[in-house]
């Protein structure tokens, strides 16, 4: 029997990983790459009696593999807090999915757990922008600031490594980072043992400081609009910028564009956080849209479509 653990190579998909294994080691295939990659389960050749673990990638965009997984004897067990559609209905398939914007998979994992991995649940929420739900786990182990301050550093620097359209974008990757923390139970000595975290962070820091010496492409009362140039550094900081944005401006919603390879543009919304709605129904209007309710993106935005989404953006937030 082969058990494959497929997430996403982001900070909650990580450390969900990283809770369920700390209580429940099991040797696995890791199968995880960019933060935009969610269709992984097709990636997954596994077969009747082999075993499965997805964390934090859409059910919705992997509803065809999930079945046929399923259809081959395949058993899964399924976190998530993207939008779902309709679940195949199996015996094979445990599903723990809520896709409420305070939210993440790290805290649904928590949950599942009875919190015995917490302070890894509360980089997760850091690391995807739920500053209240972070501080309020952290709360329940009566965690200092400065100790708040740490793992919000080391909730950020995770995230920030998933973000790019190519593996080649990226500071690390994802399984390689996820191999690195695998050994600490503990995320204050991860910290002090590694130095990948200020790496990416001192990277995190460079890009973010070119992107805020930008001007907005497009604004209204309710949102604005970026289209930031053709760099790897551009597309690393599309997710930390729009969190940025958001946090600065919380009644306002914010879209970070980056140019493709392919032509048109990779696109990431952060919705006001006044609200933490519309940024998911806003995205699935296109084709590659898809996410959540607070963050969502569309990853080929063709470029005779820019005018309409900036329309439709407006729409949504007003």
């Amino acid at each position: 029997m082969t058990h494959y653990d497929v997430f996403n190579g982001d900070a909650d998909g990580i450390c969900a990983l990283h809770q369920l294994r700390l209580e429940q080691p099991l040797p696995s295939v890791l199968v995880t790459g960019v933060k935009r990659d969610i269709a992984l389960l097709r990636r997954v050749p596994a077969e009747a009696g082999d075993t499965v673990t997805a964390l934090d990638v859409s059910a919705a965009e992997n509803h065809d593999a999930l079945a046929a997984l399923l259809a081959r004897g395949v058993r899964v067990q399924y976190f998530d807090h993207h939008y779902a559609g309709e679940l195949p209905v199996h015996p094979g398939l445990d599903a723990i999915i809520d896709v409420d914007a305070s939210v993440c998979t790290g805290i649904l994992v928590d949950r599942h757990l009875g919190g015995r991995r917490r302070p890894w649940a509360i980089v997760a929420a850091f690391g995807d922008n739920l500053v209240p739900a972070a501080r309020a786990l952290a709360a329940t182990r009566g965690l200092a600031a400065a100790e708040c301050a740490d793992l919000q550093a080391l909730g950020d620097a995770l995230a920030y490594n998933a973000y790019g359209d190519t593996e080649s974008d990226l500071i690390v990757h994802p399984a390689a980072l996820y191999r690195l923390l695998r050994p600490y139970d503990d995320p204050f000595r991860f910290l002090r043992a590694e130095g990948i975290v200020a790496r990416i962070g001192a990277t995190r820091r460079e890009d973010l400081d070119r992107a805020l010496a930008t001007v907005p492409d497009h604004a209204s009362p309710r949102a604005c609009a970026y289209l930031l140039p053709d760099a790897a550094w551009s597309r690393r900081v599309r997710g930390a910028f729009g969190n940025r944005l958001a946090n600065d401006h919380p009644e306002r919603a914010h879209a970070i564009l980056t140019p493709r390879a392919q032509g048109g543009y990779t696109v990431s919304v952060r919705a006001p956080l006044a609200t933490r709605a519309g940024a998911d129904a806003l995205c699935r209007g296109f084709p590659t849209g898809g996410g959540r309710a607070a963050a969502a993106g569309i990853n080929h935005l063709p470029r005779h479509a820019l005018p309409e989404f900036l329309r439709r953006l407006d729409q949504a937030f007003s």
